[in-house]
């Protein structure tokens, strides 16, 4: 009798490394990542509009928020999802060298939007609003230091990913390693238009305020 062909076990992970889904472990895992961090912003997000507009003392959103330059540096982040797009393209058809400068181009972009939030903050702390001087900058810092927090941890993960095709040339073997990071990448970015929206906008858009 001829040897059955060998099955793969209920529960167990085969060999290649990929499961049932056919999902790439590290995609899977960074999925599961995104959904915890999708809770946990949504905490912060949810936090801060059940104490919008308690602040008993100012400056409050209107006295500091400067709408016209944070939508610059809004476009700044969503023109490097872009980027991102171009990198993820150019290492799957092995061109490396546009890779590595698209790459580099979603980290610098990334970096400018960065450079834009300092900018704001210490702005923002000289027209009084601290961490600690009232609610809504309690929230406001907590709630988009934190999404610049993960800002910074993208432009070092993509900075990195340029250095290691240095040390050791990628190609579109690799494209998954870099589309686990596109993957945090267009988060974060998909988490600055509801802050932008829910934080920036609304208290500008007649009637929409709270």
């Amino acid at each position: 009798m001829a040897a059955d062909a060998p099955t793969q076990a209920a529960g167990t992970v085969p060999a290649h490394g990929w499961r049932s889904s056919s999902l790439p472990d590290m995609k899977l895992m960074m999925w599961i990542f995104l959904a915890s961090d999708i809770m946990f912003f949504g905490t912060l997000i949810g936090t801060y509009l059940i104490y919008k507009g308690r602040s008993l003392t100012g400056p409050y959103p209107q006295d500091v928020l400067d709408i016209p330059l944070t939508t610059v540096s809004t476009f700044v982040l969503l023109m490097s999802s872009f980027l991102m797009v171009i990198a993820l393209d150019a290492l799957k058809r092995n061109d490396v060298a546009k890779f590595r400068l698209w790459t580099f181009g979603v980290a610098f972009f990334g970096a400018i939007f960065l450079g834009f939030q300092v900018y704001e903050f210490n702005h923002f702390v000289d027209l009084g609003l601290t961490l600690q001087g009232n609610l809504f900058g309690t929230t406001f810092y907590v709630l988009t230091g934190t999404h610049g927090v993960h800002v910074a941890i993208g432009v070092l993960w993509l900075l990195s990913i340029v250095v290691a095709s240095y040390v050791r040339p990628w190609t579109s073997k690799d494209a998954t390693n870099l589309e686990v990071a596109g993957l945090y990448w267009h988060f974060v970015d998909v988490v600055w238009i509801v802050i932008f929206t829910l934080v920036y906008l609304v208290d500008f858009i007649p009637g929409a305020g709270g």
